[in-house]
């Protein structure tokens, strides 16, 4: 079973590259499960969030034991998937209910009749060593988009939802936020099972980042898609700002920077954001040297054989 996370700043195009891929009849997806933002806390810490501290732990996580509340996520999730509640409460240790959480995943694709899973919570971005810990093979699609754009849009959702939980906190806030994000994609340009996404890139040559895309998960580009996704991944009553998303059909959103921000601070953002263009053509350097190694490797293969 192939396991694939989605990551990226939220309201960066996770949503639209998960309903994308759940297109494809080899895929099963779920909607977010947050399950390891959930086991290992400390979000805003993470985040780097002004005056965050990371949680004092009690004996039993420095023992490495299971909190309550996550035997129970992981009961309400198998219930959700299977119909049914697991036959035991849950292991106390969280490594041992991680490898669960897993293997949940494992059988409900295989259930499925698919041969690869993805799971797409933003936030995950942030706990990419843990996962790589529990699981070497996992791999990973960066969904990035331009800074000033992903601002706008959760000034966008905020106005239009006022949903404090998800997108509260201000301009400043996320900016910093989107800063912590571009550092981390950074940090594994480059590395085995790590694919970036440029949703630009994607609604502008749609072909040829699907086929980039397929290459690196290992999935036949040319199988017939589904017209629209069919698998669940959003709950709207909750999360309505997903709607023009969990189809999967690729469109050009509006651009909003213009009518939310005024110059005075687009010029702040321009000076106070990390580089997207920096963040982007450190990837395609990279994609272009994995290239010529391919060739090159190829080309040496041949001679070899000859």
């Amino acid at each position: 079973m192939r396991r694939t996370f989605v990551v990226g700043c939220p309201r960066s195009g996770t949503t639209i590259v998960q309903a994308l891929l759940a297109r494809h009849p080899a895929v099963y997806t779920l909607p977010e499960t947050a399950f390891f933002e959930l086991a290992h806390g400390d979000l805003a810490w993470r985040w780097g969030d002004s005056q965050a501290r990371p949680q004092r732990r009690h004996w039993r996580q420095r023992l490495g034991l299971t909190r309550r509340h996550m035997r129970d996520t992981f009961a309400a999730l198998h219930d959700r998937l299977t119909g049914q509640p697991p036959r035991s409460r849950g292991p106390l240790f969280m490594g041992s209910l991680s490898r669960r959480f897993l293997a949940l995943l494992d059988r409900s694709a295989a259930a499925a009749g698919r041969s690869m899973w993805l799971e797409k919570t933003p936030n995950h971005l942030l706990y990419i060593h843990e996962i790589e810990a529990l699981a070497p093979d996992a791999r990973f699609i960066h969904v990035v988009r331009r800074g000033t754009d992903v601002l706008a849009s959760l000034a966008d959702v905020y106005l239009r939802f006022e949903n404090d939980d998800a997108f509260g906190g201000g301009t400043v806030h996320w900016a910093r936020r989107w800063n912590r994000a571009v550092q981390i994609h950074g940090q594994h340009v480059g590395r085995d099972h790590h694919h970036f996404i440029f949703l630009e890139d994607l609604i502008r040559q749609p072909e040829a980042e699907w086929e980039r895309l397929c290459a690196f998960l290992d999935l036949p580009p040319d199988a017939p898609l589904d017209n629209a996704c069919q698998q669940p991944i959003a709950n709207l009553e909750h999360e309505p700002w997903k709607l023009s998303a969990i189809e999967g059909q690729l469109r050009q959103s509006d651009a909003k920077v213009d009518s939310l921000f005024g110059p005075k601070l687009q010029r702040w953002l321009q000076s106070h954001l990390a580089s997207y263009d920096e963040l982007r053509s450190q990837c395609f350097a990279d994609r272009t040297r994995s290239t010529h190694a391919t060739d090159e490797a190829y080309e040496a293969q041949t001679a070899k054989a000859g």
